[in-house]
């Protein structure tokens, strides 16, 4: 399999990590069964949480491949702010994991500027991944987070870690263009490794799965973690990822044409509809904030829509983008038609229409069509 290198850390990675969230869903000889499967295919990197199923990912991991510990960099995560708060969890994965050490332990779903600067304050996070670190009990200090990435870009900027993981597929490229814009560059500049989460959309992408992986593959990550529960997931991972080519441009473009995830709601940030001084990009920017443009008021198919409601509010950013949307210059007048603004569309979308749904969204009205 492939490997790329992680940053500056020296570490290459296989390019199809396996994440261990799922493992939860499935009996101790499964997973078994998939883990040891997955590093004899080449495969090397291993990742969990203490708080995946209160520690069971982690115990899973342990019993399985524990005895294999020099075939694999192995990763887990802390939601722990401080420094006490960190330490004692990190005894506790190494115990659940039984090893000595861990290759990268993640603060994790960090979204809140609040939440990285109480990691890097006196008795933060931080302190207790130093002294994780200096007793070798961790190679390397990473850090995660979800959505649209301020709090992740404001971390970097203030600190150098080693690791940086975060969602990466075409779908969530244009509801958080930041991550792709500004994030990843910015952890090329400073020589963090790049991991990438969520090349399927948490699921919302499985009518174009190969696609999607190859999509994030194509970026520059060193290493696309995907949850693997049954093996018919895991090889058809691997057959990916084996016959992996990037993709070119016209492939992306007729990706962000066809996929059938973005369709005619699904705004591109084209910015082709910004004329005589409005602009409707930054109003779909704010619902992609809200509910990643997943609720278009029309239920086409009933587990399609039952996923959509289960996804919509994943990252829970929601006060924000309505906080954004009232502070907007020109915010959307549901008495005005806009449907002149259609024509300049490429991919078919209603404009008149989608910008009343969000404004229903962004505001306290409602949406009356």
């Amino acid at each position: 399999m492939e490997q790329r290198k992680l940053g500056n850390t020296g570490i290459e990675l296989s390019v199809l990590g396996f994440g261990g969230f799922h493992l939860v869903e499935i009996d101790r000889a499964q997973a078994a069964r998939l883990l040891n499967t997955y590093l004899d295919r080449g495969g090397n990197y291993i990742e969990t949480a203490a708080s995946y199923g209160n520690g069971i990912s982690e115990r899973k991991v342990g019993e399985a491949i524990s005895h294999r510990r020099d075939d694999f960099i192995l990763a887990t995560k802390t939601t722990e702010r401080t420094k006490e708060g960190y330490l004692r969890e990190v005894e506790l994965s190494l115990k659940q994991l039984r090893t000595d050490h861990l290759d990268v332990v993640f603060m994790h779903a960090v979204q809140h500027e609040e939440e990285w600067k109480r990691i890097l304050e006196p008795g933060g996070a931080l302190e207790g991944a130093i002294a994780a670190k200096e007793q070798g009990k961790l190679r390397f200090i990473g850090i995660t987070g979800h959505g649209r990435p301020d709090a992740l870009l404001g971390a970097v900027r203030a600190y150098r870690y080693d690791v940086l993981m975060t969602g990466f597929n075409y779908f969530d490229r244009f509801n958080f263009p930041a991550v792709e814009d500004e994030l990843l560059p910015l952890c090329r500049e400073k020589g963090i490794g790049v991991l990438a989460m969520k090349s399927v959309g948490d699921g919302y992408l499985y009518r174009t799965a190969e696609r999607a992986l190859r999509y994030t593959l194509s970026l520059p990550v060193a290493s696309v973690v995907a949850g693997m529960n049954n093996a018919e997931m895991l090889e058809s991972n691997l057959k990916i990822v084996h016959s992996f080519t990037p993709m070119t441009d016209a492939e992306r473009e007729e990706l962000y044409r066809t996929a059938p995830e973005l369709g005619d709601y699904v705004c591109r940030l084209c910015n082709r509809c910004n004329v005589n001084g409005f602009d409707p990009q930054s109003v779909f920017l704010l619902e992609g904030m809200y509910d990643r443009q997943m609720d278009s008021e029309r239920v086409t198919d009933t587990a399609l829509y039952a996923l959509q409601e289960r996804l919509k509010f994943w990252f829970d950013q929601r006060a924000r983008a309505r906080a954004e949307y009232a502070r907007l210059a020109l915010r959307v007048d549901p008495s005005k038609d806009y449907s002149g603004l259609s024509k300049y569309c490429p991919y078919n979308i209603d404009i008149d229409r989608k910008l009343k749904i969000a404004h229903a969204k962004l505001s306290d009205e409602g949406y009356i069509s």
